[in-house]
């Protein structure tokens, strides 16, 4: 099946078998290397991506499921203020799981500029890490909101 849509800012359009997983196509078919496999299953968010704005676990998706959307990975991000916030943190050891909860912070900072602790746990709830401990990445996620505020007053 034919599927067209924007992928980080450009348009694909990709003949894929309708069995094939989001995550297998986008990874092993266009190269996006942020995007792993870590359960299969739904379950660690080793596979996240935004899919019109909303954090999406692309294992469970089809790849022809993404046709008129628009999806963003890590390789997308117009900013690095989130990879930053998580180097400067201290929230990244082996970085396998780093680029899922790179993207579902940047779902949850589109729609709070200032979360507070909960909404933090609760929007990070999809991704596991079993490096770090939550601590640190609780603590990126604050100051990249931080820092996304500061830019906004400053423009």
């Amino acid at each position: 099946m034919i599927v067209k849509f924007k992928l980080n800012g450009k348009e694909i359009v990709k003949d894929v078998p309708v069995y094939k997983r989001a995550l297998d196509f986008l990874r092993d078919d266009l190269g996006i290397l942020s995007v792993k496999e870590g359960c299969g299953e739904g379950e660690c968010g080793a596979c996240t991506i935004l899919v019109d704005g909303k954090n999406v676990h692309s294992c469970l998706m089809l790849a022809v499921e993404l046709d008129g959307k628009e999806v963003i990975t890590v390789e997308g991000l117009e900013d690095k203020i989130i990879q930053n916030a998580y180097v400067e943190a201290g929230a990244i050891q082996c970085g396998f799981c780093t680029p899922g909860f790179i993207i579902s912070t940047k779902a949850l900072l589109e729609q709070n500029k200032n979360p507070s602790s909960e909404e933090i746990k609760e929007a990070l709830e999809g991704n596991l890490c079993r490096c770090t401990g939550y601590l640190k990445i609780e603590d990126a996620v604050k100051l990249a909101a931080k820092m996304y505020n500061k830019g906004s007053d400053e423009r």
